[in-house]
């Protein structure tokens, strides 16, 4: 049930986006998120895939730590439940509970391995273009989103997300499958929120800049997105700062 609502809502997003203007504005045309783990030694070439994808103009690329195999020896240092949390919930939301590291996730609904380079060439040459445009600007003291645009059809509303961003840490670890290794993670997550919920047409969401201090990032990301009985679901939109 859950699977073909996700399907639906897949088809309803391709049909709308193939009326969209093409040249109508600049915007990021797909969402990549990668679950990693710096307890999994299958992760490294999935981060250093991922750090190609961070420099792209046409892409928002977002790292997420997951803390499931922290019982391998080694604390994730990154890694939050609410990350591990956000992937199973978007394995829910497909139907088919498929939880691994390292796994990317294109535009809230497609997954793949993170290291298969070819299988993410292809996930984001079939992604539906993202439907919404998500427009970041400090203004003072204030970090302002601005949403516009229509939502798809059988969607009545969707979740504005703000994201707090580590653009790079570098993590030497002392135990665990990747003992003794160094390894950069780019556009690291280290937190993410619920400000509001977009109805269709012009909005603006506002919150303090000091919340992107407190979670210790240095940038900052938002997303719109669909939820699937409760569960993530297909991107409409996303924008960086």
């Amino acid at each position: 049930m859950r699977q073909a609502l996700v399907f639906t809502l897949c088809a309803a997003l391709a049909a709308f986006a193939a009326t969209v203007p093409a040249a109508a504005t600049e915007r990021p045309r797909a969402v990549v998120e990668l679950f990693t783990s710096q307890g999994c030694s299958s992760c490294p070439p999935a981060d250093r895939l991922f750090s190609e994808l961070v420099g792209r103009k046409d892409l928002v690329a977002l790292s997420y730590s997951v803390d499931y195999w922290d019982y391998l020896g080694w604390k994730d240092t990154l890694a939050t439940p609410a990350n591990s949390a956000r992937q199973r919930g978007y394995a829910e939301a497909r139907g088919d509970r498929t939880v691994y590291t390292p796994q990317m996730v294109v535009n809230g609904v497609r997954h793949l391995v993170g290291s298969d380079r070819q299988a993410l060439t292809r996930g984001l040459a079939e992604a539906p273009a993202l439907s919404a445009r998500v427009d970041l600007k400090r203004q003072g003291d204030l970090v302002e989103i601005r949403v516009s645009g229509t939502l798809p059809p059988a969607v009545r509303m969707a979740t504005v997300y703000f994201l707090g961003i580590g653009r790079r840490v570098e993590v030497a670890i002392g135990r665990g499958e990747n003992t003794g290794r160094r390894i950069a993670y780019s556009n690291v997550v280290r937190d993410i929120r619920a400000v509001g919920m977009w109805e269709g047409g012009r909005a603006v969401f506002r919150l303090p800049a000091s919340e992107v201090r407190k979670s210790g990032a240095s940038n900052c990301a938002a997303l719109v997105q669909v939820e699937v009985r409760g569960r993530p679901g297909p991107i409409l939109g996303a924008g960086f700062l």
